[in-house]
C-alpha cells in the first residue's frame, strides 16, 4: 500500500488500517478484499476517517484482481453474482460445500495471495498460456505488465506505458490462481483506457 497522486477507478477495502492519525499500520484487516465502484447511492465519505475501513484506490480491475480483490457485493451486485456463480464453476476443487459462502471463497482466496511473513504470493507459468486481463512479472524484473491482445502493456499508477510482444516466456503471475481461472473462463476484468490506447 503507497501513497500517490494518481487517480484510481476503483475503490478497495480490506477493512481497516490506519490509526486514528490516519497512519497505514497493516496491510489487511479482512479476508473480504472487495473491489467497489466510485460513486454509489450519493454516499459521501471523509478519507480515512477513524474507526472505519481504510479507503484503497486502483488504476483498473484488473490491478485489483492482481491485488487479491474481487467484486463488492453491494454496490457491484451484478458483478458479484456473475463472479461468484463462476468461480465456485471452475475452482470446485478448491471448496469443500456445493453452496460455499462468499467467506469460503475469500479465505481460498486469501491463502492464494499473501503469506503469514505479509508477502505476495506469486506462481510461474508461461506467459502464452495465460488469458487476457491477467498481470505479471518477467524473469528478473520489477515492474508488472498487463497481458492483452498478444502483448504486454507495462503497468504504472498512472496508466500503461509502453507494448513489447507476448512471447511464450517463464513469467511469475501476481493474479491469485483461482481469479486466473475466473478470467479463463469468461470474465473480463475492467481495464485503463490508455491499455485501449497501446493495442488499438
Amino acid at each position: 500500500i503507497v501513497a500517490m497522486n494518481a487517480r484510481g477507478a476503483w475503490m478497495g477495502n480490506r477493512g481497516i488500517l490506519h490509526n486514528d492519525a490516519g497512519e497505514v499500520q497493516r496491510n489487511w484487516r479482512t479476508k473480504a478484499w472487495i473491489i467497489c465502484v466510485l460513486e454509489f447511492k450519493s454516499r459521501h465519505r471523509i478519507m480515512m476517517s477513524p474507526g472505519t475501513y481504510t479507503e484503497l484506490f486502483f488504476l483498473d480491475e484488473a490491478t485489483a484482481f492482481a491485488a487479491g480483490h474481487r467484486p463488492c457485493g453491494e454496490c457491484r451486485y451484478h458483478d458479484y453474482r456473475r463472479f461468484k456463480e463462476l468461480w465456485i464453476k471452475v475452482n470446485r476443487q478448491l471448496i469443500t460445500s456445493d453452496s460455499p459462502r462468499i467467506q469460503e471463497i475469500d479465505a481460498v482466496i486469501h491463502r492464494e495471495r499473501i503469506r503469514r511473513d505479509q508477502s505476495k504470493i506469486t506462481y510461474a507459468e508461461r506467459a502464452g498460456k495465460l488469458p487476457d486481463g491477467i498481470m505479471i512479472l518477467q524473469q528478473g524484473g520489477e515492474s508488472p505488465y498487463l497481458i492483452m491482445s498478444g502483448h504486454l502493456l507495462k503497468w504504472t499508477p498512472e496508466g500503461y506505458l509502453q507494448r513489447e510482444a507476448l512471447g511464450d516466456q517463464p513469467v511469475q503471475v501476481l493474479t491469485p490462481k483461482s481469479l486466473v481461472k475466473v478470467i479463463e473462463n469468461g470474465y473480463r476484468p475492467e481495464v485503463h483506457p490508455s491499455a485501449e490506447a497501446w493495442i488499438t
